[in-house]
């Protein structure tokens, strides 16, 4: 399983999300694939104007999506044990 993950510099949720996020992929061995939404082409990713946005794939298939803050919580029920 991999995250993508849409963030941007200014963002004050998406910079509470980069320590969750960082604990959550050395705790389950989980890539997160980071893309700026000021300078990386997300339109592939049809993305909002709400960040930061998770983004859950696994066998190269979405399988959840999150949108603003989350808990760590909610981020590893999507991910399972």
């Amino acid at each position: 399983m991999k995250i993508i993950k849409i963030t941007s510099l200014g963002c004050p949720s998406c910079i509470i999300m980069n320590g969750i996020l960082d604990e959550v992929s050395k705790d389950y061995k989980i890539d997160v694939l980071e893309y700026d939404y000021d300078f990386d082409d997300i339109e592939k990713f049809n993305v909002g104007k709400t960040l930061p946005v998770l983004i859950f794939i696994n066998d190269d298939k979405e399988i959840a999506r999150l949108i603003g803050e989350q808990s760590k919580e909610k981020i590893i029920e999507i991910i399972g044990d």
